[in-house]
């Protein structure tokens, strides 16, 4: 299912669908993504974050997929990030304040992101909330990396 190496076309719409999670808040969290091209997932991964809040993993997860697609020699046309998390969403499509430090650090991250990608031609990058059930890779993916750090 996921292959070692993206290889993009610059006409290439690209959807990433991730997640963060913690058990408790803060707690133990993990992130998990997923990079389709057409109806192909690419690339998948998850990484154990240590103790944060789910807030945090959130936005670790979508900097850590669009570092990935911003790593490649061509990037895609469009990104399509889905995201179950409303909060961030609405944070990075600038409808909620961000009031937190912390979280706004993490927003500038992600706009710095946008911003060389688009730099490199990637035209159009979007943020759109999804429930979770929409959502399932990717959580499943934040629940393997959480359960494989608690067998530790």
């Amino acid at each position: 299912m996921m292959q070692s190496m993206i290889n993009l076309q610059a006409t290439d719409q690209v959807k990433i669908f991730s997640d963060g999670g913690a058990r408790g808040n803060p707690g133990p969290a993990a992130t998990g993504y997923v990079v389709i091209v057409g109806e192909e997932v690419v690339w998948e991964d998850k990484n154990y974050l240590g103790e944060t809040t789910n807030n945090v993993a959130e936005y670790e997860a979508i900097k850590q997929a669009l570092s990935k697609i911003a790593s490649l020699p061509l990037l895609p046309k469009s990104i399509d990030c889905f995201l179950d998390s409303e909060l961030v969403v609405k944070q990075l499509k600038g409808e909620y304040k961000i009031k937190q430090a912390h979280l706004a650090l993490h927003a500038t991250q992600v706009y710095q992101l946008i911003k060389q990608m688009k730099e490199r031609g990637c035209a159009q990058i979007s943020f759109n909330y999804v429930p979770r059930t929409q959502n399932k890779a990717a959580d499943a993916l934040v629940n393997q990396a959480l359960d494989a750090q608690a067998k530790l």
